[in-house]
């Protein structure tokens, strides 16, 4: 069974950076694509980035976030600059039991906890 264990969120001011973490751990972390979604009071759970065979990023944090994974500590990473307060919400990491990386929620097999990100103007 995969655990995900996230990390990193706060309180920022806009224009700030955050550095996003979710620890992957029961199976071979190099297998699997991983995703970072988010959700917003009163909305659906949506789409930021992926990082698979393929790296895909949603448009509204084109060229302010970043994501990364590093296989030795079994970690995936969202590195987010010049945040709105638009960013503000929850923030899940997802793991795909494939390196197909895909960017729709029914993608993913695991998810975890999720991560409060806040984002004051």
């Amino acid at each position: 069974q995969v655990t995900l264990v996230e990390s990193g969120g706060g309180l920022v001011q806009a224009g700030g950076s955050l550095r996003l973490s979710c620890v992957f751990s029961g199976r071979t972390f190099s297998m699997y694509a991983m995703g970072w979604f988010r959700q917003a009071p009163g909305k659906e759970r949506e789409f930021v980035a992926a990082l698979g065979g393929s790296t895909y990023y949603a448009d509204s944090i084109k060229g302010r976030f970043t994501i990364s994974r590093d296989n030795a500590k079994n970690t995936v990473y969202l590195h987010m600059n010049s945040l709105k307060p638009e960013d503000t919400a929850v923030y899940y990491c997802a793991a795909r039991r494939s390196y197909r990386s895909g960017a729709s929620t029914y993608d993913y097999d695991y998810w975890g906890q999720g991560t409060q990100v806040t984002v004051s103007s």
